[in-house]
Formats: C-alpha cells, structure tokens, sequence
C-alpha cells in the first residue's frame, strides 16, 4: 500500500472499541480516516464533505447500517460502502447489496482481506468517473471518442492516430482478430479532413476474386451474368472520402496488381468497360496477417506492401493492455444494460478478478460478447461468476457440484448443505484455501475453523 495515499475513508461503528481499532489499522495503510458512531452523522458527514469508501456496521443502536446506505446512495449513488456484519445477520448484508453496497465482510474481520477489498472499492469506484474523463478528454482530440484504454501502448496508439488522422497518408493497420483494427479506421477518418465524406468498408476475405473486382471497381450492365445494371464499385463510392480495406491479406495476387495500379493512378476501370474513371480517396488497409513475412514467401505484392505501409499502426491484443479490462467491462456493461433496458449496478469482485485473469484469445470482441451475454443473463443486480462464459470462468461455473448437492434428498441440514458446497469450492480451485475464501465470500480464518470441524486434510 502506498503510504502517500490521499484517499479519504469513513469508519461508522456504534461499538467504541472497534470503531478505534479499524481507525488505526486503516490509518497505518496510508489513508485519512474518520469515524462516526451511528448511521445518522455518517449521513450527515457525506452531505458536508466527499468520502472514497464508506466502512459501515450492519446493525447500530441510532440509525442501522441499511437506513444509513440508503440516504447515502440517494445523496451520493457514486461512493462504495463495505457493510460488516456478524455471520448470524448475513441475510441483512445481503439486503445491503441490493440496496447498493458495494460488499460485505463478515466479523471478526480479516485485516487482510479488509484492506485488498478497500482497495478493490477504490478502483471500482473510479471506472465510471475515470471512463468518461477518459472519453470526455479524447472527445477532444481527432475521432478518438470510442477507443477506450487509458494502458501506456492504448495511449501510444491514440498518440500516433492523432498525429496521422489530419494528414492523407495511407495507413496499414495490423493486430490480431478482434483487437478493434475497424474502430482505429473510423477514428482516423473522423480526425482527418475528409470526415464529411464517406468511409467506405470492404472485406477482402469475404469475397471471391471476381466479386471482389467488381466491388471495388463497379461494372457496366451485361458485364458478366447477374450484372443486370450499372453499378459504381467502392472506390467510386469513397470519391472524396476514405476507402477501408479489411483483411487487405487476403486478397489474391492478380487482384493486388489491379488495386495497386488504382492507388497509384487515382482512377478505376469498371468491368466491362474501357473507360476510366478518376477518384480522390484515402487508403486505409487492416490485416491479422504478417505482411513482411507474406512478402518474402511470394504471397503478397512487394510493391503493393510498400505503397499500403505509409505509416503502420500496430492494435496490440488485450493481454497486453495492463489496466484496460476494467474500463471496457464497465464501458461494454453500460453500453448493454441500457440496449436492454436492465439496471446493472456493476460487477462483482469475483468476476472481476476472472475478467482481469483471462487470456482474452478473442481480444476485445470476446470481451464484448461475454458482457453482452452477462447482461442478457442477469437476474440480479451484480454480474457474477454465473453469467460469465464457461471460457472465462472454468470450473467455478460448472454447475455439476451443485447439481449433485441438489440431487441429494432435500431433507438435509444447512450445515451439511453448506460443508457440500465449501468442499465443491475447494475442489474447483485445487485446494486454494485463499481463493476459495475469497469465492465463498468468507475470511480465510473462517474457512479454517470450518475445515477444522469437518477434520479436512488436504
């Protein structure tokens, strides 16, 4: 923890002695501490000055913990408030989740656990405000409004598409499938002089050869079976705009002769026709492909290459953008939530830390898809582990241990219900005792005196 930390934390704790102790221990973590000793003057100190996170008891003898989040959230929906409460009252932590907190700790709490769970809040609480300064601030500059990362290589990238997106240099952009190549092209479009012409959009791959030559080219009517009428292809259509040609790397060799040839003369011949017809457009071209390497196996033009690579833009994948899960999830969160009407109030620490542990193959589309499918699946009011795909959250969300307790007859006591499913859970994460803690909602200690009464070896 960083002992220049600034952040301000509230302590709300009826119970004198406990109230003091938290006080020292979250002030030896580099925080500014105050206290309150019931819900109504914690209500009352939000109202006069900001907080960063809320520490508050369950049950106190003036104003509860449940009144107090309540008043709280209505004044401030933005702060995160940690809820503690004896195991005995859990059912009230959890009607303190559903009226906003951000998550509960049962007592006698974990220090540890405590302090990493402060720290979660804090960055929580931070992505939303942080998501739209961050787009708020790129607004400000050229087409950058939709590209989300605030990691050291996004600000590169956005660097770098802000200094071409003005000029009328061709651009290749290169990373893998789903990194968001599509997206960086209309930002350059948007930020360049040509942003009230069209940008016009053409997958290579998706066409046969001669398809494709009639896409970007147009051709007269008769030209070949099917061509029943004239038709401008797509560079006639991009005239005084912008031309973005994805998987540019798929595209044969005879067919890069002829778009070569249309680059270099700025002007195009429809099939069928002898005529030609001159066009003012940009070239923006995109491939998962390595060029340089296609190039030296003779599959794709050399010339070609060098006339497309201009200026290269590489979308690194999003294993390698340290800090950027957290604000697409919350940006792909937003954005579905109001498509589909649904209040989603966040995601909870657990899925987060599956988010965050995933190697993303599918780059940011996977990402966005399985958003997409939590908030389509979610009853509640947190996106948990259950609404993630099987491929991001492994075993966890294997629901056959569950199953199995279910499958038993259902006259069976809590305590072996709950002994089934800590067992379940330990299995699932190899016998992790930290993790599964943490994926039980409970504290290590507590985890241990558990395993300790149903005499639990490893």
């Amino acid at each position: 923890m960083n002992l220049e930390n600034n952040a301000d934390i509230l302590v709300v704790d009826d119970d004198e002695g406990h109230r003091k102790t938290l006080y020292t221990v979250i002030k030896s973590w580099g925080y500014n501490v105050k206290t309150a000793e019931d819900g109504s003057i914690a209500v009352d100190m939000v109202r006069e000055g900001p907080y960063d996170v809320i520490l508050m008891d369950v049950r106190m003898a003036e104003m509860d913990g449940i009144q107090a989040l309540k008043l709280i959230k209505e004044y401030n929906p933005s702060i995160p408030v940690l809820i503690m409460t004896a195991y005995s009252s859990v059912e009230s932590a959890i009607e303190a989740m559903k009226t906003g907190a951000y998550d509960y700790l049962t007592k006698p709490l974990d220090f540890e656990d405590l302090r990493l769970t402060i720290e979660r809040a804090r960055e929580y609480a931070g992505l939303r405000e942080e998501n739209k300064e961050l787009k708020q601030a790129l607004g400000f500059r050229a087409g950058l409004r939709d590209i989300i990362g605030k990691s050291s290589v996004m600000k590169e990238l956005t660097d770098m598409v802000s200094m071409i997106a003005p000029t009328e240099a061709t651009v290749l952009i290169t990373g893998e499938s789903g990194t968001g190549k599509e997206l960086v092209a209309r930002s350059i479009h948007e930020g360049s002089q040509r942003k009230d012409g069209p940008l016009v959009v053409l997958n290579c791959a998706a066409l046969t050869e001669t398809l494709l030559e009639s896409e970007l080219f147009g051709h007269e009517k008769g030209a070949f079976t099917g061509a029943d009428k004239k038709r401008d292809g797509r560079f006639v259509q991009a005239d005084q705009g912008t031309l973005f040609l994805d998987e540019i790397g798929e595209m044969p060799l005879t067919m890069q002769a002829k778009l070569l040839r249309a680059i270099q003369e700025k002007e195009v011949q429809r099939v069928g026709s002898d005529a030609t017809v001159t066009v003012d457009v940009r070239i923006i071209a995109a491939t998962n492909r390595d060029l340089e390497q296609e190039v030296a196996e003779g599959k794709f033009r050399e010339d070609l290459f060098y006339r497309l690579n201009v200026v290269t833009l590489r979308i690194p994948p999003l294993r390698e953008r340290d800090g950027d899960i957290h604000l697409l999830a919350q940006y792909f969160l937003e954005k579905f939530a109001e498509r589909n009407r649904k209040h989603v109030k966040g995601i909870t620490p657990q899925a987060m830390d599956m988010l965050l542990k995933h190697p993303w193959p599918g780059n940011v589309r996977e990402l966005e898809n399985a958003m997409e499918r939590a908030v389509i699946l979610l009853t509640g009011d947190f996106i948990t582990e259950k609404e993630l795909p099987l491929s991001i959250c492994g075993p966890v969300c294997d629901d056959e241990p569950m199953e199995q307790i279910e499958q038993e007859p259902i006259l069976q006591s809590l305590e072996e219900v709950e002994k089934k499913a800590i067992l379940a859970t330990l299995k699932a994460v190899d016998g992790n005792k930290s993790e599964a803690a943490r994926r039980l909602g409970i504290t290590r200690k507590t985890l241990h005196s558990k395993l300790a009464k149903y005499d639990y070896t490893d």
